[in-house]
């Protein structure tokens, strides 16, 4: 079961993972949010316990950044 979260506008975004190669060979991985469960771009995930989820107070948008 895929994390999900309801923004302020009740639009509710499922979180997503994937992996990318970076241009010196490195790994990295890339969290985002979707409208659907299932996407192509990327594998449903769980929120890792060292991030938050942030939102953007104008326009509802969702954001996962590093807890301090």
């Amino acid at each position: 079961m895929a994390y999900k979260h309801t923004n302020s506008k009740g639009v509710t975004y499922y979180l997503h993972k994937t992996e990318v190669t970076l241009r010196g060979g490195k790994t990295q991985t890339i969290y985002f949010f979707a409208k659907v469960e299932k996407n192509d771009k990327g594998t449903p995930c769980d929120l890792p316990e060292d991030r938050i989820v942030k939102e953007n107070p104008r326009n509802g948008f969702l954001t996962i950044s590093k807890k301090k």
